[in-house]
């Protein structure tokens, strides 16, 4: 939860160093949940964004006082948390219990319409389309290794900006290269 909180609108390499200061810090609910708010703004404070030391104090609370500082198992359960959103619920019944659950950020978003040849344009993580797919394509026996993976997968090469179309080992089956990309490589081959 704590990573999640952490990894939003944040790169992970920024984000790792805080989350194992604050990790040998309060390294249980408990001890996050009596931690004065100054002392876990000291450690965020490198994140930029200063909500979020009273938004990991109040969802260790509600954990502590609802739970008894046992996570809970159900997407209800941990939505119930506050400031843990759709995607931190999935992340951590995907990685954290192993159960199949639609987690759809931009990128998974983007590989998903990407692959498919979906064609969607806006706010794609909320898309139907998108998240259909995302339903059967976490429900598999690790879907946390799953998701770690088309993380991976889209920093390295289905980036947001020029894909490697050249090293993917989706190209022959992308709906978006062969839509797309393909054709207008085979037009300019044929102008040259």
């Amino acid at each position: 939860m704590i990573a999640e909180f952490m990894l939003h609108r944040t790169r992970a390499e920024q984000v790792v160093p805080v989350y194992n200061e604050l990790i040998v810090k309060y390294p249980d609910v408990f001890s996050l949940s009596e931690a004065a708010d100054n002392e876990i703004r000291t450690v965020t404070l490198h994140l930029g964004l200063h909500w979020r030391a009273a938004h990991f104090k109040m969802a260790a609370q509600f954990i502590v006082e609802n739970y008894h500082g046992v996570f809970p198992t159900t997407e209800e359960g941990l939505l119930a948390i506050p400031g843990v959103g759709h995607y931190a619920a999935g992340a951590i019944l995907t990685v954290c219990y192993h159960k199949p659950y639609p987690v759809v950020d931009a990128n998974i978003a983007r590989f998903i319409n990407r692959l498919y040849g979906l064609q969607l344009e806006g706010e794609l993580r909320r898309k139907k389309g998108v998240t259909e797919i995302a339903r059967c394509l976490f429900n598999l026996q690790d879907p946390g290794r799953f998701l770690f993976a088309v993380l991976d997968f889209t920093a390295a090469v289905c980036r947001p900006r020029r894909p490697l179309h050249e090293i993917c080992p989706f190209r022959g089956i992308c709906g978006f290269y062969n839509k797309e990309v393909l054709p207008a490589v085979r037009e300019s081959n044929a102008r040259s």
